[in-house]
């Protein structure tokens, strides 16, 4: 790929070989409170941690050409294959009681195989990463070579009428577990906010022992599950076994948004370069104490500064 970013729209054929991660998923605009927008999603944060990792990312996403050349911008060095669409996938964030709210503006076109280029369909690396539902849930089998993941964020919300986003557990979206090998999210993803009100009947989980049971059904499909619980830690299931606890490393939190999709990436990174996930977690959660440090993007670190700040790796 080139030193400079590339953009394929609606299905372009690229030259460039295959990516080294292939990301799927819709880079958003983020509207905050006050009104000012920024540029967000999975894609976004995964993408430029994988890149600043030393890694070739390509990014299959959808939006108009003005969210497309800002991610471009963004991260230097990705191609990015885009089906156009006239609207950015856009979020307003709400804080109604303190704790962040989301209500979707507008969504982009959904993302299927047939938007990902033949040419980085042997990506050895693939994570999907949905904000709200874009992608098919069955996409993961269309890799049998590689090592593929996903976020679970985007298959965990669905909408009310008024569009604001409210949680849900993993239904028709199950068929995709059985296709991953690694599924990470956050406890955030999946327990109910407070004043947020479902039928009883959706199970929603309310504590964390009730997510702590989830995430043990789920490992019983999935290998590796990976639930990271903010300044708590993460923790790791391995085929249906017992979770096993790693500590967040200490760290002066300024924005923590974007900090799961770093976690994402960076596991992927370690896990592909030494197939042990503990080593992968804690590779890890040394990322995305750093990525936390400053605003938006702007902390997410190399891997020379991840071993400058703790030392070698595990």
């Amino acid at each position: 790929m080139s030193d400079t970013s590339d953009v394929y729209a609606d299905q372009a054929a690229p030259s460039e070989p295959a990516p080294d991660l292939l990301l799927v998923g819709h880079v958003t605009y983020d509207i905050l409170p006050g009104g000012a927008t920024r540029l967000g999603g999975t894609a976004l944060y995964a993408g430029l941690a994988a890149a600043r990792l030393g890694w070739r990312v390509g990014i299959v996403t959808s939006g108009p050409n003005e969210i497309l050349l800002s991610l471009q911008a963004a991260i230097p060095g990705a191609a990015i294959a885009a089906s156009l669409s006239p609207v950015a996938t856009t979020f307003e964030h709400i804080y109604p009681d303190g704790v962040r709210r989301l209500r979707l503006r507008e969504r982009a076109n959904p993302l299927g195989l047939n938007d990902i280029p033949l040419a980085w369909r042997s990506a050895p690396v693939v994570l999907l990463a949905p904000v709200i539902h874009e992608i098919d849930p069955e996409l993961g089998a269309a890799f049998p070579d590689a090592l593929v993941a996903a976020t679970a964020q985007g298959w965990l919300r669905r909408l009310e009428a008024s569009g604001n986003v409210i949680p849900k557990l993993l239904e028709q979206d199950l068929v995709a577990l059985p296709t991953l090998q690694a599924l990470l999210l956050s406890y955030e993803d999946l327990l109910l906010p407070p004043n947020v009100y479902v039928s009883p009947l959706d199970r929603i989980p309310i504590t964390v022992a009730d997510a702590n049971a989830q995430l043990g059904v789920w490992s019983s499909v999935t290998p590796i599950v990976v639930a990271t619980r903010g300044s708590v830690g993460a923790s790791l299931r391995l085929n249906g076994g017992p979770p096993e606890m790693f500590p967040a490393y200490k760290t002066q939190l300024v924005d923590s948004t974007g900090a799961g999709d770093v976690f994402a990436a960076a596991f992927l990174y370690r896990l592909r370069e030494t197939n042990d996930p503990r080593a992968a977690v804690d590779f890890a959660n040394r990322c995305a104490s750093i990525s936390v440090e400053g605003q938006g993007t702007s902390t997410i670190p190399t891997l020379d500064e991840v071993i400058a700040r703790y030392g070698p790796l595990k």
